[in-house]
């Protein structure tokens, strides 16, 4: 059996009138089924484009990207929650579902619990400016999971909230990833979340894109996302990514 997501020899540029402007050069990786991924470099490196490429956005100018055998089955959480002022907390969760005509009572029925075992259920008639910045994320996600994607593609999605909530949002909303067996890609320019929030890290060089590091991420069981932030496995996991971005090479 191969990798849940294989991402192989895929290189790519962007073409305006000025000229070519190259973002991957041949990189490659693998996902295994319930990773969780954080991906890091310089600003501009092409992680964003990396998402584009495995969400269908982009295609490959050479390579080839598969999941399962096929590209299908993508959620996507973006920097913003982009929940509807309009709809309610509940409406918003079963949007994707309305979209793409799976209002199935399965498919409700896993929203409902979603909202009670995540703790929206009592803002389920509520509009989502009565909510929290984390509890609009929580309702993100719960849209994003309610269509059951087999991955999860994360864009800076905790980039809009202030320092103190982004650490508890972070923690939670991949708790909920865990819980629901999601393999999950997330793009971040904060290492320390990118540490304590994943099980592996990708470094990314500067443009065009190689990978210079991969490394799998351990902690000893049962700390939170704080707490793995006072280990020295902490500090020897932010030196070592802090080394290889500033000298382009592990």
């Amino acid at each position: 059996m191969g990798a849940f997501l294989d991402f192989s020899n895929v290189s790519f540029a962007y073409h305006t009138k000025a000229g070519e402007t190259p973002a991957l050069n041949n990189v490659s990786f693998q996902v295994e089924e319930g990773e969780f991924v954080s991906v890091v470099g310089p600003s501009g490196c092409g992680k964003s484009t990396i998402l584009s490429l495995i969400a269908g956005l982009l295609v490959p100018e050479e390579g080839s990207i598969s999941i399962n055998g096929e590209n299908t089955g993508i959620g996507y959480m973006l920097q913003k929650d982009h929940l509807f002022e309009w709809r309610s907390v509940y409406k918003n969760c079963i949007l994707g579902l309305e979209i793409r005509k799976q209002k199935t009572e399965e498919n409700l029925m896993r929203v409902e619990n979603m909202l009670i075992q995540y703790g929206l259920m009592p803002f389920r008639n509520a509009r989502p400016s009565e909510l929290s910045g984390g509890l609009r994320q929580r309702a993100a996600l719960i849209r994003t999971l309610a269509l059951n994607p087999q991955m999860l593609l994360l864009d800076e999605p905790f980039s809009a909230l202030d320092y103190q909530t982004r650490l508890a949002v972070g923690s939670d909303i991949c708790e909920i990833i865990r819980n629901e067996h999601k393999t999950a890609l997330m793009v971040t320019h904060d290492l320390s979340e990118a540490i304590t929030l994943g099980s592996r890290i990708l470094v990314l060089s500067k443009r065009p894109t190689r990978i210079i590091y991969d490394a799998r991420i351990q902690f000893p069981e049962g700390l939170s996302a704080l707490q793995k932030r006072n280990t020295k496995e902490f500090q020897d996991y932010f030196q070592t990514v802090w080394e290889v971005l500033n000298n382009g090479k592990a």
